[in-house]
């Protein structure tokens, strides 16, 4: 296995988010200044300098639709949805969510999935739709940037989203909105709300295993909290250095990947789940700052204050695939849709893209 620095670029400010399109043709990355820069996969040269959003910018998501194969979204600190053509640049809506910033947007539809996770039974692209959250305020936008239902407003400001994975036609389909105090699951689809999931202090981060079954939360009290909604079923593991923002699964559902510390944590999530069990520890010099699993194999990118970073394949007797040292701090991963490439963002402004060949 060979992983190697492939080609990098500079921002203007910390890199914010970067997403890869659903082709994996293209690497959309935002600064925290607002700009939004699309650069070619393979070269790294840059196809299209956006506009952005005045004073800041704050997250992207893609999805491909009849239309637009290559759609973008971004939400920014002016309150606005934008949507994009990734191929050629041009801004094709816009949606004013108020005053608040827009911190979150999460797609449900097909091209939205990774490719492991997209099935027969996963909604068609026509059905494609934007879920976005401002403050108090989520919004459910069709592709065109027209709003397709406003829910009621959060208790409290909105500080995750996620979307269930629709791998199975068994699974019932489910959007989770965290805020100070617990989550609230809603059907993508009708818009109704399915039930309430209470926690006593503030989320900061969401994901859902792959098959659907567990909800994990990272909290501000220096914990993991995971529901299984369908079976009234809670587990915490607590104890962690700091507040959870890095959680990660494996494309199995087996491991879940967090950091918390200056370990990044392996839990075994088979059966009764990873509560009282062991976690596998892959150590690191600072804490760790940002983790993520590949889409369809099981390599695990994880990095620390400082800018060092690890490739590990937690599975092996001895784990660690490739070590390697940036200048400075890794803010955010993506890996390609293939796994081919990782992209690395860093709060200084620098895009590393790096690739993996057997």
């Amino acid at each position: 296995m060979n992983f190697s620095k492939h080609w990098t670029a500079t921002l203007d400010d910390y890199v914010i988010d970067l997403a890869w399109s659903p082709d994996g043709a293209v690497l959309g990355v935002v600064s925290a200044a607002g700009s939004i820069t699309l650069y070619d996969a393979v070269t790294g040269a840059v196809l299209h300098k956006l506009t952005g959003h005045e004073n800041g910018a704050n997250c992207l998501a893609w999805i491909s639709t009849k239309e637009v194969p290559a759609l973008l979204a971004s939400g920014g600190q002016d309150g606005c949805v934008r949507f994009w053509d990734g191929a050629t640049g041009r801004q094709t809506a816009e949606t004013k969510l108020g005053s608040a910033w827009v911190e979150h947007l999460v797609w449900r539809g097909a091209r939205a999935l990774p490719p492991n996770l997209v099935t027969t039974s996963t909604p068609p692209e026509d059905q494609a739709c934007l879920f976005a959250a401002a403050g108090k305020k989520l919004v459910a936008l069709r592709p065109d940037g027209s709003v397709a239902h406003t829910f009621p407003a959060a208790p409290k400001t909105i500080s995750a989203l996620a979307i269930k994975p629709a791998t199975q036609p068994e699974i019932s389909p489910a959007l989770a909105s965290a805020y100070f105090g617990g989550v609230t699951l809603w059907h993508p689809e009708t818009f109704g709300a399915l039930k309430e999931l209470p926690y006593g202090n503030a989320i900061l981060a969401l994901t859902w295993s792959p098959d659907g079954r567990w909800l994990v939360a990272g909290c501000h009290d220096n914990a993991v909290h995971l529901w299984v909604p369908t079976a009234d079923m809670e587990l915490q593991m607590s104890g962690y250095e700091t507040k959870l923002l890095e959680l990660g699964f494996s494309r199995d559902s087996k491991w879940l990947a967090t950091g918390g510390g200056r370990d990044a944590c392996i839990w075994d999530c088979t059966g009764a789940g990873p509560e009282g069990r062991e976690p596998l520890l892959l150590p690191h010099a600072t804490r760790v700052c940002a983790v993520a699993f590949q889409n369809q194999h099981g390599l695990l990118a994880t990095a620390a204050l400082g800018g060092e970073f690890c490739l590990w394949a937690p599975t092996r007797k001895n784990p660690l695939i490739a070590e390697v040292k940036m200048p400075v701090t890794a803010t955010k991963f993506a890996w390609r849709p293939d796994d081919t490439m990782l992209a690395v963002g860093t709060e200084k402004g620098a895009v590393f893209v790096f690739k993996l060949e057997n």
